[in-house]
């Protein structure tokens, strides 16, 4: 269809990145240093970014687009509304050692929703349970966590399951001896320490229980 719709002179443009933070409905982003009109169909041509500009790179034209998709754009909003998926550059050092490190896992599945109920190596185990991203945002995951233990990790967000019930038949049916629970900071991880807590109901046991919190920049917080 033939409708209005932002235009970006690149040439123009300075990178300065004012327009694509006035797009309300996230219809620019910068690329390679320059503001790029990335989606039509989130883009309104109502022009909010215009006065953001400060060398005058930006104007509406009419051409052939695709129709402007709020329905879109509103879902997009509500997801990044959640901490959780509010996405963010994290500043990095650019020295750090090289050298592979060797890994500590010893057992295998370790999804939990792929995890045997019963096995050996669950014979007076220290389990940890873990959010799927907290080896990925800290660096010695394996050094500091799996070392030693029985891993079983998750997203109950992702997953959409509610852990408790597996994870209350791996804790009635074995010997275990203590669990760590590593999640992240973000408000969706608490599912895991709420799955733990009515899986101890179900099982009827008590163990010693120990939750670390990890930053999304890979800090213990605690």
């Amino acid at each position: 269809m033939i409708r209005k719709i932002v235009h970006i002179d690149e040439e123009k443009c300075n990178g300065c990145g004012a327009c694509a933070k006035a797009c309300h409905e996230g219809a620019i982003a910068m690329i390679n240093g320059k503001a790029k009109l990335i989606r039509d169909d989130y883009c309104d041509g109502l022009g909010d970014c215009l006065p953001a500009c400060p060398v005058g790179a930006i104007e509406i034209k009419e051409r052939e687009a695709t129709a402007y998709d709020e329905k879109a754009v509103e879902a997009d909003k509500a997801a990044f509304s959640c901490p959780a998926s509010m996405p963010k550059t994290i500043e990095r050092g650019k020295s750090f050692c090289m050298e592979r490190a060797e890994s500590a896992l010893t057992n295998w599945p370790i999804q939990i929703k792929l995890a045997p109920y019963s096995a050996p190596y669950y014979d007076k185990a220290d389990l940890l349970i873990a959010a799927d991203c907290t080896a990925f945002a800290y660096g010695s995951f394996h050094t500091d966590f799996i070392r030693d233990k029985v891993t079983l990790i998750g997203c109950p967000k992702l997953d959409g399951v509610d852990y408790a019930e597996k994870l209350g038949a791996i804790i009635k049916g074995n010997d275990i001896r203590s669990i760590t629970v590593a999640r992240m900071e973000v408000p969706c991880c608490g599912s895991l320490e709420m799955a733990l807590r009515k899986a101890f109901k179900e099982s009827g046991k008590n163990i010693k229980v120990n939750v670390v919190i990890i930053s999304t920049s890979g800090e213990i917080l605690r």
